[in-house]
């Protein structure tokens, strides 16, 4: 019975933390401390989510731009065809170095990814760069 008690006794310990953890994790009043952070829209000009990174006249043609906060490269392939992709490299992790002659390059080890669908152009890097969202309103490129 000991082995039974015991059981009973972690169970109802683990739900009892779990449920004052999920109690912590929810909506809290308006005061809640000034530490958080807040997704913004692109409304509202905050940072984050809806952060503008450039404006549309920013990324060349052919060509594009790394946002290093974000670990974000906006490129734009074709006039008026912006794309977005991660500018974590593939290969081992570095950020990202440059964007010219249409490839997205990595100083590390010599990767390069081609500036339309982030595809491998050269290695030593196998994978492509995941796509990031971006959301072009107006003249304004935003993170979606």
């Amino acid at each position: 019975m000991t082995m039974g008690s015991t059981r009973r006794t972690v169970l109802a310990t683990g739900a009892a933390g779990t449920a004052a953890l999920l109690m912590g994790c929810g909506e809290s009043g308006d005061d809640s401390g000034g530490d958080s952070a807040q997704e913004s829209s692109p409304e509202d000009g905050g940072t984050g989510v809806g952060e503008e990174l450039a404006r549309t006249a920013d990324i060349p043609v052919g060509g594009g731009k790394i946002f290093k906060d974000q670990k974000v490269v906006v490129t734009q392939p074709e006039e008026g065809a912006f794309k977005a992709f991660s500018a974590v490299c593939t290969h081992r992790g570095c950020i990202v170095s440059s964007v010219s002659d249409e490839t997205i390059n990595c100083a590390c080890h010599g990767s390069q990814f081609k500036i339309a669908d982030g595809a491998v152009a050269r290695g030593p890097a196998t994978k492509p760069l995941p796509a990031e969202e971006i959301t072009v309103a107006g003249n304004s490129i935003q993170l979606a």
